[in-house]
């Protein structure tokens, strides 16, 4: 019975300390802890999720996806497309404005896609396309493109990270490259400098200038009215010092639920635990070298099919069904582009069936090298389980255990490594532009594995200009039959991390990308 008061008390220890200037009544206060201290503010500046999120609440977006992975205005009232489909016009909501109470500007929307642009995968294949990006007057710009592109609203209200959030011009005419040092949004949060503590919390105020849509909200889309007056992000690395604040009452929602706690929590009238589905959850995926060793080798690739089992890998999480589940399409279950195709082969895993297809590949017991990460736990259960079945299947298996880190440095070599367990949020992955397991077939860089199928990059091509859903779903299933036959990456199951929040909590957006408008308290 010592050890719950004991890690109630360090809670409230370690939770307290001196407010920030003027911090907001803790009534009027809702107290976060999400899954990492917010540290780069810049949110074109990296892929970090936890950058996303920060995004989201300071800053805005001129389309914005709602629950069904459809584009919807934002920032933007009206826009129109010509005839060919090369020239669209966009018009601004009039009334917007940034934190410093200035107007947003076309200018500044173009400066901002302009910086965006290229560090975005989608937003590259975009600014690719397009001849000119030019503002028309104070609220108006026009996008000519020099070519058919068919992504062109689901690139501007992509979710994916990094976000198209929109900068006033002078910060957006900031190099991409370097970080900007002002954060000045026209989002429904503000961020002051004063009120941010590194290592410690962070407030961010109500912004009460928000011009907020109308529309009921939908996800990223709609209208995102404030109702609590601060947002306090409070860092706090250890889940079971959080998930007590959380009973004690001293925090109101924490982003990632401990999976060994949850049955614990579940119980607990005081907290409500919030799964997910569709893109709100992971997809777990092995992702393989292809350029030195064993796996150089498509046929010893393709052992893999016949291994891998997605149920023991998600039996060893130890969540129940209403957090996890088997799935074979590699741009997500419950996703837009959700196939079977090419999976057949990995209906019925059998280490016999396994064994079997090595005994015929080239296989001479080389040493393959599964790397295991230590720190995460769902990338080190999905590669400790690999290891174990690929050495019953007759693979001379070398497990090295490291932190993440270590991991993704040791990644950037073509050699030193061979596979491991890696795992994705769903608003990633729906995409093949912005799926990071297949985006960079052929690109040499470390995130590609070294693969390249230059029949996938053509369809990738394909599939930006593709007139409908109905053609990008058919190259869809061509790509992902390539992928499974190349074993480019191969999927482990898909899973909730389940969010924790208070059972006050009223009108909390159901998203793994924390939100907090709407939420009253």
């Amino acid at each position: 019975m010592a050890r719950p008061f004991l890690g109630r008390w360090l809670a409230l220890l370690l939770l307290g300390g001196l407010a920030l200037p003027g911090t907001a009544p803790r009534a009027q206060t809702l107290t976060a802890v999400l899954e990492a201290e917010v540290v780069t503010l810049d949110p074109h500046f990296t892929t970090a999720y936890i950058s996303r999120t920060f995004g989201y609440m300071v800053f805005d977006t001129l389309f914005g996806m709602d629950r069904a992975g459809r584009p919807q205005p934002q920032m933007v009232e009206s826009w129109t497309t010509s005839p060919d489909g090369l020239t669209w016009r966009f018009t601004l909501r009039e009334g917007l404005l940034w934190h410093d109470g200035t107007p947003v500007t076309a200018a500044d929307c173009v400066a901002s896609l302009r910086r965006w642009a290229p560090r975005s995968a989608l937003g590259a294949r975009l600014l690719a396309a397009t001849a000119s990006i030019e503002a028309n007057d104070a609220r108006s710009f026009t996008l000519t493109l020099k070519e058919p592109y068919g992504l062109v609203l689901e690139t501007l209200g992509t979710a994916a990270s990094p976000g198209p959030f929109m900068l006033p011009e002078r910060l957006a005419r900031t190099p991409g490259t370097e970080r900007i040092t002002e954060i000045i949004g026209s989002g429904p949060f503000m961020y002051r400098r004063e009120d941010h503590r590194p290592g410690d919390r962070m407030l961010l105020r109500r912004n009460p200038r928000y011009n907020s849509r109308p529309e009921p909200n939908d996800l990223f889309a709609g209208g995102k009215p404030v109702r609590i007056e601060a947002l306090e992000l409070r860092v706090v690395p250890d889940g079971l010092t959080a998930a007590n604040a959380i009973q004690a009452g001293e925090v109101d929602y924490m982003q990632y639920a401990p999976f060994d706690l949850l049955p614990r929590l579940e119980r607990d009238r005081r907290v409500r635990v919030l799964g997910f589905t569709g893109l709100d959850t992971f997809t777990g995926h092995y992702r393989t070298n292809a350029a030195t060793g064993p796996f150089a080798d498509p046929a010893i690739r393709r052992v893999l099919l016949r291994l891998v089992d997605q149920a023991e890998v998600m039996a060893a999480f130890g969540l129940s069904s209403q957090y996890q589940r088997t799935c074979a399409a590699i741009f997500v279950c419950g996703g837009p582009y959700e196939t079977t195709a090419g999976s057949e082969v990995t209906r019925d895993p059998s280490i016999e069936a396994a064994r079997a297809a090595l005994r015929a590949t080239s296989y001479n017991g080389e040493p393959v090298i599964v790397m295991v990460a230590n720190d995460l736990e769902a990338a080190r259960i999905s590669s400790e389980v690999l290891a174990n079945r690929m050495r019953q299947a007759g693979f001379n298996v070398d497990m090295q255990v490291m932190d993440w880190a270590s991991l993704l440095a040791r990644r950037t070599r073509r050699d030193g490594w061979h596979v491991f367990g890696v795992h994705a949020i769903g608003i990633d992955l729906q995409s093949p532009i912005t799926n990071p397991f297949v985006a960079f077939t052929c690109s040499g860089i470390p995130a590609s594995g070294y693969h390249c199928n230059e029949r996938l990059t053509a369809l990738f091509d394909a599939f930006t200009k593709a007139p409908d859903h109905a053609a990008r779903m058919r190259l869809i299933e061509e790509m992902q039959r390539l992928i499974y036959s190349e074993v480019i990456t191969l999927p482990w199951g898909q899973f909730a991390q389940p969010a924790l929040h208070r059972a006050n909590l009223r009108n909390l957006v159901p998203s793994a990308i924390p939100v907090f408008w709407n939420v009253e308290k």
